[in-house]
């Protein structure tokens, strides 16, 4: 979060926790909607973890990168909304300053893993739609693998460059009741750059790419059933109805993902131009994370292999021997 000293130091000089000014009633409904948003995201993306992992016919270079933004998405709903929301309804931060820093580095780590997951996966859906027999041979689900560690172990090493070189952190001047740390200038253009203007370029230019891609796709497809053996038109059409729905669902991800990610990077490039409230910095943020809840709704909507995936979990059917070879597709 950048917030400079001199706007918080002006912040502290009138600022005071809020007195609760809603009934008993209000309160204890605002505590159990929170709750069950909470265990909503948990449950919704432990599923997609499960269902991943478990079925064999769900383990394609596709679904590694999937089955790491679930992963994200679990951490933010299990780490971050349940504090996040706590801090939204008493309207003032209880935690102390210690827990304040670990919740915005542990979150921005979070989410920054969550928008190069969502990059890798215009990536691949690009790579799978422009270049079918090169993402055929040479796309494995080892390679995926090694893709997602290797994210993994870059976002972590630039979080601690950003802590250790920023230095800084544990001595910004922190408000009674508020929860803000602030990056230094040189550090704070160079955040922007990496965790958002470089991933959410390349997501919005491959994805651009995709959906031409998808559109000559369909013409192809067209053509195919006036020229073309019924056997082979059955074939190729199916591969590339298979290929675009993808790309289609995938797509509604990252436009999701999109519509609750720029708000906040909106308010991130004019932090130091105009100043906002911290109810409305609270929301942009809360937001973002309720990304992680929509997810698993997408995919419950338009896979219907998650939606038999969930009837084999809730069941219990995949205690059985030999579940993880049940044809979920």
């Amino acid at each position: 979060m950048n917030v400079t000293e001199l706007n918080l130091s002006d912040r502290c000089e009138h600022f005071s926790c809020s007195e609760r000014s809603v009934s008993p009633a209000v309160y204890i409904l605002l505590y159990v909607c929170s709750a069950a948003v909470v265990l909503l995201t948990v449950c919704g993306n432990l599923l997609i973890i499960i269902s991943v992992l478990h079925f064999k016919q769900l383990h394609t270079p596709t679904n590694m990168l999937v089955l790491s933004l679930a992963v994200t998405d679990f951490l933010i709903s299990s780490l971050l909304m349940p504090f996040m929301l706590i801090w939204i309804i008493e309207s003032c931060w209880i935690f102390g300053r210690v827990f304040c820093t670990f919740l915005w580095f542990i979150g921005g780590f979070i989410t920054i893993l969550s928008i190069y997951n969502i990059a890798l996966i215009s990536v691949d859906r690009y790579l799978a739609l422009s270049h079918p027999f090169f993402y055929m041979n040479r796309v494995s689900v080892r390679i995926s693998c090694i893709v997602v560690v290797c994210d993994w172990c870059v976002v972590v090493t630039y979080i601690l460059a950003l802590i250790y070189f920023n230095g800084n952190f544990t001595s910004s001047v922190m408000c009674p009741g508020e929860c803000f740390v602030f990056i230094n200038g040189s550090w704070a253009v160079i955040n922007i750059i990496i965790t958002f203007i470089f991933p959410l370029s390349v997501i919005i230019i491959l994805y651009s790419r995709v959906f031409l891609i998808a559109k000559k796709h369909a013409t192809a497809i067209r053509e195919l059933n006036n020229h073309t053996r019924p056997q082979t038109q059955k074939i190729t059409s199916h591969s590339m109805k298979s290929e675009r729905k993808a790309a289609k669902v995938l797509g509604i991800l990252v436009s999701v993902f999109l519509a609750c990610l720029l708000p906040y990077f909106i308010y991130t490039l004019l932090n130091d131009i105009v100043e906002i409230r911290i109810e409305i910095i609270q929301i942009l943020v809360m937001v973002l994370y309720l990304n992680s809840t929509m997810n698993p709704v997408i995919y419950a909507l338009f896979y219907p292999w998650f939606r038999r995936c969930i009837k084999l979990i809730i069941t219990l059917q995949i205690l059985h021997t030999g579940s993880s070879l049940i044809n979920v597709l």
